[in-house]
């Protein structure tokens, strides 16, 4: 299994959250997203040239800055 930012993931890939880097306000704004370490989340899209990233958690999409994408650390489910 490979560990891989959300930035880096491709269209459609799934993964667990391993981690979130950065400071406080970086993982708390993450988390109120309801994006925790241990929480399944699915790529769904990206926008060309540092746009955001939109990703599924639960049954929520969200739209994520290419900034907060970067920090969240996920790792990749073969298959």
């Amino acid at each position: 299994m490979e560990d891989v930012n959300l930035v880096q993931m491709r269209s459609g890939e799934e993964g667990i959250v391993v981690a979130i880097h950065g400071g406080f306000g970086s993982r708390r704004r993450a988390e109120s997203l309801g994006i925790r370490v241990g929480v399944s989340i699915k790529k769904i899209s990206a926008q060309f040239m540092r746009g955001p990233i939109i990703v599924q958690v639960g049954n929520t999409t969200i739209a994520l800055g290419f900034g907060i994408a970067q920090k969240i650390v996920v790792r990749k489910r073969l298959g």
